[in-house]
């Protein structure tokens, strides 16, 4: 296994990698505060990926009527995250980079006084806020222009502390045909769970969509043989309607068993909205907060 690399970069964030875990993180507070907090996040990181490994096995099963009793700390965030969502077919990976998010961000704040901090594992966000301070986030909803298509505030009075996004594109594999589905929820873990399936969720039958066996695109992963989106041709604009409005349904129904807090679906630029936080469209030059 290759060694764990941690920098801090030319703007004051620390750059934490290790594998597959590669993080940016970022806190507002006085110097030295900072740099404990740092020193922290440096230390919890220690380790962090050869704990994950040895629960592998449990945290690519599918999510059953037991639940599973997960040794490290990570590993129960995932499962603690992917629970509620049982009746339906999901793992605890479902959540893993939520999960490392949250972990991380508990071990950079720990008895820190920091204004406000985050730790983005890739896209999945843990965010720290206190009164006062807020974030601005942009969501993009498309890996080939990265334009922003949608901006959401969330201060210290919103419930909110995490954000991910989950589409067939991305970095995960997914069942749907979303460009991109960000969920907002309390914490990284449910958010990077939830957008999952709300990814999956955001689908139709059409000749243009090609999918494959999960098994044939990542020989080892948890989704075996369920069919995986590989790309997308051309749609019109029914189709696009038809899949958002399936993804929209799922969001909704997160958003009213208060699993979420909102969520916001793209594909092919036309997009779809749930929930009580505002999320509007960007103006045509966006100058973002960290």
């Amino acid at each position: 296994m290759t060694r764990a690399v941690a920098a801090l970069l030319d703007d004051g964030r620390l750059h934490l990698q290790h594998g597959p875990i590669d993080l940016i993180i970022a806190a507002d507070g006085a110097p030295d505060e900072v740099a404990a907090g740092f020193g922290q996040a440096r230390a919890r990181f220690d380790g962090l990926l050869e704990s994950l490994v040895r629960e592998l096995p449990l945290l690519r099963s599918p999510a059953a009527s037991h639940y599973p009793l997960a040794q490290d700390p990570v590993a129960r965030r995932m499962v603690a995250a992917v629970w509620p969502h049982r009746h339906t077919f999901i793992t605890p990976m479902a959540a893993v980079a939520g999960a490392v998010a949250d972990e991380m961000l508990t071990a950079l704040i720990a008895g820190r006084q920091l204004a406000r901090a985050y730790v983005n594992d890739g896209g999945d966000i843990a965010l720290h806020l206190t009164r006062g301070t807020s974030f601005r986030i942009g969501v993009v909803g498309s890996d080939v222009d990265a334009a922003i298509d949608g901006i959401a505030t969330i201060d210290a009075a919103s419930p909110v502390r995490g954000i991910a996004t989950s589409g067939w594109g991305g970095r995960s594999l997914s069942l749907g045909i979303a460009d991109a589905a960000t969920v907002l929820a309390r914490t990284g873990a449910a958010a990077d769970a939830a957008a999952t399936l709300v990814a999956n969720a955001c689908n139709t039958d059409h000749a243009a969509i090609v999918r494959r066996p999960a098994r044939e695109v990542v020989d080892d992963s948890d989704l075996g043989d369920l069919p995986v989106t590989v790309s997308v041709g051309a749609l019109a604009h029914a189709d696009i309607a038809r899949a958002l409005d399936a993804g929209a349904a799922e969001a909704d129904r997160l958003y009213r068993a208060g699993l979420i807090e909102a969520a916001m679906l793209v594909l092919r630029k036309q997009t779809r909205v749930v929930g009580r936080l505002a999320l509007r469209a960007p103006p045509a030059r966006v100058v973002g907060d960290p």
